[in-house]
């Protein structure tokens, strides 16, 4: 790779390459490694991610799009060193359009920051990944983000109607629409929202927005039993509610946040989070009992509603907790985003632990049941236990898949589940991705080595 000669090319922008900084652009939140970039790069529009991406062609240097690193699959890692792209420099909202429900914004906003200016306007953007307080919209768009609220509104992906995005050959288009309908052409939005920055990299995200609910009430109800609590998610389901959220935590994340925030009771083994939002508080309030009722019947204890806006941010505060709380318990561990049938949901928990019963590890499952969303976790306290860690995925992985399921939900593939794609997907499938990929990035330097396993 001639650095030099690359740095000329890119004389004028934003660039740096000490070892603090190449550090910081090396790691994210996937526990796959280091992988330093040679060089980081800083473009501040579209026009300099061009200038970028053609230097990259020319010298056949390696490139990575860069959003806030709070990844879990190694989507950002520069696994191949060459030029990290970090696009947080872009981070204007460029419009929201109240009359048309519509925003458009740049990729390094901050997706909080962009919930609360659509929520002045008196609209809702209702992806919410855990992360939202410091993820990016561009972050969110490569890896089709998703959330607790995915069960009633859905996916980033529903949402993205129109994209201006960087080709891998350098290229700039504008691709899909600014209006709520459309279907000229092929949908090639979708191809690329979730495409782990594979195939370009967005320089402006146009997004629908709808009406923000004017109530909103959360209950927290406990379980003496994760299985008892899994179940009574279906059983809410199927008495024809659609909550806005229905997030479990089972028996060991609860034990990890235990006295770090809202009060359990002692009995409690597990706990449903649920969520009901609509136009009035009688509406609301009336459905979150019956949801409560609902629970109840299947073995729930007594619900804790919180019916303001401080109360329920101390709820979710609790679930935001429970990824970190894990790292208290051990110091190790693998954040899975599998996700099963929702009625498998109960089987599929009862497998995991299994799992890791039999090989000495333990194992958490928390989140999206709703939506059979399950972020399973796989504790260690060594990195002599990663053998066993390795063996504990690959059977969650191969139980997954024979449940029907998927091995990720919203997390991406990255390199960490680019060896357990052939599981789920045909090898003609995934030559035909491949086909695709070489198709819009012939140099095949854009995030190289992502998603797909290594060749044989």
């Amino acid at each position: 790779m001639n650095l030099e000669a690359l740095r000329a090319e890119l004389q004028g922008l934003e660039l740096a390459d000490d070892d603090a900084t190449r550090a910081t652009y090396g790691h994210d939140e996937s526990d796959q490694g280091d992988f330093l970039p040679a060089l980081v790069v800083f473009p501040r529009d579209a026009a300099e991610v061009q200038r970028v991406v053609r230097a990259c062609n020319t010298h056949q240097v390696p490139l990575t799009p860069v959003a806030a690193r709070s990844g879990k699959s190694g989507g950002s890692l520069p696994i191949h060193g060459g030029i990290s792209v970090s696009l947080e420099r872009m981070n204007r909202i460029i419009a929201i359009r109240p009359e048309d429900l519509t925003a458009t914004v740049q990729p390094g906003v901050i997706l909080g920051d962009f919930q609360r200016a659509v929520e002045a306007a008196g609209l809702f953007y209702p992806p919410d990944p855990n992360s939202a307080p410091y993820c990016t919209m561009g972050g969110n768009i490569a890896e089709n983000a998703g959330g607790p609220s995915a069960l009633k509104y859905g996916v980033t992906g529903d949402y993205v109607l129109g994209l201006e995005w960087v080709m891998p050959t350098g290229e700039l288009l504008k691709l899909g629409k600014q209006t709520i309908k459309g279907v000229a052409g092929y949908d090639l939005v979708g191809l690329f929202v979730g495409s782990e920055g594979t195939l370009g990299i967005a320089t402006e995200i146009t997004v629908k927005l709808i009406p923000l609910p004017k109530v909103v009430m959360t209950a927290l109800i406990p379980f003496t039993d994760v299985l008892a609590a899994a179940r009574a998610v279906n059983a809410v389901l199927l008495a024809g509610l659609l909550p806005r959220c229905l997030e479990l935590i089972d028996d060991v994340a609860l034990e990890a946040v235990k006295g770090k925030g809202v009060p359990f009771p002692v009995e409690a083994g597990a706990v449903i989070i649920a969520e009901i939002d609509g136009t009035t508080e009688e509406g609301v309030f009336a459905e979150l009992n019956l949801l409560a009722s609902i629970t109840q019947r299947s073995g729930g204890l007594e619900a804790q509603i919180a019916v303001d806006r401080d109360q329920r941010e101390r709820l979710w505060a609790t679930r935001r907790m429970v990824s970190p709380a894990l790292r208290e318990l051990q110091k190790f561990k693998f954040s899975e985003d599998i996700v099963v049938p929702r009625s498998r949901v109960p089987e599929a928990i009862e497998r995991f632990k299994a799992i890791g019963t039999s090989l000495g590890l333990t194992v958490a499952t928390y989140g999206h049941a709703g939506d059979g969303n399950l972020h399973t976790n796989v504790l260690y306290r060594s990195v002599s236990d990663r053998p066993r860690v390795e063996l504990a995925l690959e059977a969650l992985m191969k139980e997954t898949v024979r449940l029907g399921g998927t091995i990720t939900g919203e997390h991406g593939v990255g390199i960490a589940k680019r060896k357990y794609l052939s599981l789920e997907q045909s090898p003609e499938l995934i030559a035909l991705q491949r086909r695709i990929k070489v198709l819009l990035d012939p140099a095949v330097i854009m995030n190289p080595g992502k998603v797909f396993p290594d060749e044989p």
